[in-house]
């Protein structure tokens, strides 16, 4: 009832007009679906948090196959369970390679699932290796690989987070106004930001013009930026940085705090 209430509100406001922008009379709006194929770049997950990008597709005659012939639909690294401490993934694949053996449906619920030897004893009922792992052939080379490697089933699902929705550029854009640097987020037409790690890579590679300029000049140096523009109009290749935005933003932060901070130039 109370979500009814809710909703009769809401299509009420709608239908007087209220939630409209001022001007508007009416507004049409179209929902499309569109499919769109599974790309380089595009993000999946299982159930177990084990979240992922696609890094290659290849053709199915190059993926690995089982010596019965049938090929494999995906390859996930096994580096990404030990630290995640997410087992379950595993256990998922055994126990739906198992119930695909045995043309059976399997419930497990959260907290009072199969254990381990319900899967394991489930593998060996239906004649496949106690561990899940059989030997798999190279698509290219039709050679058998050395490791034993684990097959079955799992859900794998699509994430909405798609490359072709993230591709972003920005050469001047908008600035946030306290700290002067570029906002974040291709909504607000913003910047890459260069985290903190970023900063320690290029400091270890000794790259220091390059960080100067992305610590000032491509960031919240204002004089610095304007300088840079009109060096760029007039075909000169110079770079003069000044004090960054963010160094005035402490200063204020710390007189805040009645600490007095002194600026001395030096000449």
């Amino acid at each position: 009832g109370e979500v009814k209430a809710k909703y009769d509100d809401l299509i009420t406001k709608f239908s007087k007009g209220d939630e409209l922008a001022p001007g508007v009379i009416k507004m049409v709006k179209v929902y499309i679906a569109i499919k769109r194929k599974l790309q380089v770049g595009d993000k999946m997950a299982g159930r177990h948090g084990n979240k992922g990008v696609v890094s290659v597709i290849v053709p199915e005659e190059d993926m690995p196959y089982a010596e019965d012939g049938s090929p494999i639909d995906i390859i996930l690294n096994p580096l990404g369970v030990p630290s995640r401490m997410n087992v379950g993934q595993i256990m998922e694949t055994n126990l739906g390679m198992a119930a695909k053996r045995l043309g059976r449906h399997m419930r497990t619920p959260i907290f009072d699932g199969a254990s381990e030897a319900d899967v394991t004893g489930m593998l060996e009922k239906s004649g496949y290796p106690s561990n899940g792992k059989i030997t798999l052939i190279d698509g290219k080379t039709g050679i058998k690989f050395k490791q034993k490697v684990l097959v079955g089933y799992i859900y794998m699902l699509k994430l909405h987070h798609l490359v072709e929705d993230k591709i972003h550029a920005r050469s001047t854009g908008p600035y946030s106004l306290v700290t002067q640097q570029p906002l974040g987020g291709k909504a607000q037409f913003g910047g890459q930001r260069l985290g903190e790690m970023e900063v320690w890579a290029l400091e270890a590679y000794g790259a220091a013009y390059t960080l100067q300029e992305m610590l000032t000049v491509k960031s919240d140096d204002v004089e610095g930026r304007k300088r840079m523009y009109e060096s760029i109009v007039k075909g000169e290749h110079s770079l003069h940085p000044g004090v960054p935005e963010s160094f005035n933003v402490l200063v204020k932060e710390l007189q805040a705090l009645a600490l007095d901070v002194e600026l001395i130039q030096k000449v």
